[in-house]
Parts: C-alpha cells; sequence; structure tokens
C-alpha cells in the first residue's frame, strides 16, 4: 500500500488511475504531473521510489483538489444566486442553466443544480 494524500492505494494499480481518483484531476492533468516527474504512462503505484512518492504528494498538496474544489464551486453557486442574475436563479430552481430544453431533458438538471433551498 502507498499512501499519496492519505489516501492509500495498492501497489498494482496504475500511477495514472490513481492520480484520477482525485477529484479535480483529470487524464490531461494527470499526464502533465506524469511527465513532469517522468513517470511512464504504464507505470504501477508500487514501481515508484519514495523520493517520486513524495514529490508528487508535495505537488498535489498545492493544487486545489477534493473537499476545497467542491467548495469553491458552491460558493460560485451562492454567489450567482445572492446576486440574483439569470443564472443564479435558475441554480435556485433546479432548473437547466445553459439553454438546455426543459421538455424532456430536465431530469439530469434536476440531479446537477441540487441546491439547498434556504427561505
Amino acid at each position: 500500500m502507498v499512501f499519496i494524500l492519505g489516501i492509500s492505494f495498492a501497489e498494482r494499480n496504475l500511477v495514472k488511475k490513481s492520480l484520477e481518483s482525485f477529484y479535480g484531476l483529470g487524464n490531461q492533468a494527470s499526464a502533465r504531473i506524469m511527465a513532469k516527474h517522468y513517470i511512464h504512462p504504464t507505470a504501477t503505484v508500487g514501481s515508484l521510489s519514495q523520493k517520486t512518492v513524495t514529490s508528487l504528494t508535495a505537488e498535489l498538496s498545492t493544487m486545489p483538489l477534493e473537499t476545497e474544489l467542491k467548495r469553491r464551486l458552491q460558493d460560485n453557486i451562492e454567489r450567482m444566486r445572492t446576486m440574483g442574475g439569470y443564472r443564479g436563479r435558475r441554480h435556485a430552481m433546479g432548473l437547466p442553466v445553459r439553454g438546455q430544453n426543459t421538455k424532456s431533458q430536465i431530469s439530469t438538471a434536476r440531479k446537477l443544480n441540487k441546491v439547498n433551498r434556504k427561505g
């Protein structure tokens, strides 16, 4: 087991998939981080040296990930709601925000735009 940012990963997992498991890191970002640390795309977590794991952890700790990123997203939505603009009202009602059709495709918007409705 290798720990990166407090999360344990099995040694047989690919480094790319392990990095992508963090909220906020996708395909391109994980590939860029791996290239920066000279890690082969098919390398496993178990094959990394302790020095590489430490440098990966140091770099990931400077990036906004997981709860910080989710909090930023919620703060931005709340800011839109308090401003009272079109997008804020659509978020508050749980409707599509960016001009999507509401006749038949509203279920996805209802799922994604769940915002606490405060009195």
